[in-house]
């Protein structure tokens, strides 16, 4: 009697065991398995990461002999980095999910985009392009956002919602 007893307790013990295991390693991974990169954010969250500063970049950090040796040759004059216009993001919404666009000298360009729960992403065009799209498949259907630039910012050109 007590040999059957021990056998379903170190049974259960190993299956609680590896269970935790198990789940310790998911947390440990995190969303990489299953989830989107990054995450999926809400609405108000994009809203507020568009409207925050964009990090500058540090310039070119210039390179020191150490003394008593040669300064590396001269490559010629430098120009200067490419200056690149501001681009106009804004962000749409549809029942399948949402996405951000933004307009910049190539045109409409999709720089993010998510489903909402219950819809995966059907086709993306996400340009640089006269226009960019996002479909979204689920429940009641498939909703597409298509964007377009309308004097420099980023407008809807159909949206089924």
């Amino acid at each position: 009697m007590r040999r059957p007893f021990l056998a379903v307790a170190g049974w259960l013990v190993t299956a609680v065991l590896v269970t935790l295991v198990g789940v310790a390693a998911i947390r440990l991974v995190g969303e990489s398995i299953a989830g989107t990169p990054g995450g999926v954010r809400s609405q108000e969250e994009v809203r507020r990461a568009l409207s925050a500063p964009e990090p500058t970049t540090p310039g070119p950090v210039p390179s020191v002999s150490p003394p008593g040796s040669e300064p590396p040759p001269s490559t010629g004059p430098s120009a200067p980095p490419p200056t690149t216009p501001t681009a106009v993001r804004r962000v749409f919404a549809t029942t399948g999910g949402s996405a951000v666009a933004e307009c910049g000298p190539d045109g409409a360009r999709l720089v993010f985009w998510a489903p909402t729960q219950n819809y995966r992403v059907g086709e993306e065009d996400r340009g640089p392009d006269d226009d960019v799209e996002v479909s979204f498949v689920g429940p009641s259907g498939e909703h597409e956002l298509k964007i377009r630039c309308v004097n420099g910012e980023p407008v809807v050109e159909n949206d089924d919602d």
